[in-house]
């Protein structure tokens, strides 16, 4: 998902809109979780850009989007730009720092 999202509309109470935004924003994330993942991959993970425009746009995480969404509309901007893009991921084998027998000791 690349776009960019208006936060001004004629019919909609700002407030109503920011929520629509939201609830599509979830909606997006939870159909990509829903897709079958490749051979060998554990789960699926987000790269997400947010930013004014596009070429202003930082990382975030996907966690931070909703409160980049509500930082938008404090600075009363008429749009933003929100980047998600979708990745298969392999978990990484825990690495244990310490032997079993010395955890019982001490």
């Amino acid at each position: 998902m690349k776009k960019t999202i208006a936060l001004t509309h004629p019919k909609l109470q700002p407030a109503r809109l920011v929520d629509s935004i939201k609830y599509d924003i979830k909606k997006y994330l939870n159909r990509e979780r829903r897709k079958s993942l490749p051979v060998g991959m554990d789960y699926w993970t987000f790269d997400c850009r947010f930013g004014a425009s596009v070429d202003v746009a930082e990382k975030i995480f996907t966690s931070e989007i909703n409160k980049h969404i509500d930082a938008a509309v404090a600075q009363e901007l008429e749009s933003f730009y929100v980047e998600i893009l979708a990745r298969a991921c392999k978990h990484k084998p825990r690495e244990l720092g310490f032997d079993i027998d010395e955890a019982d000791e001490g």
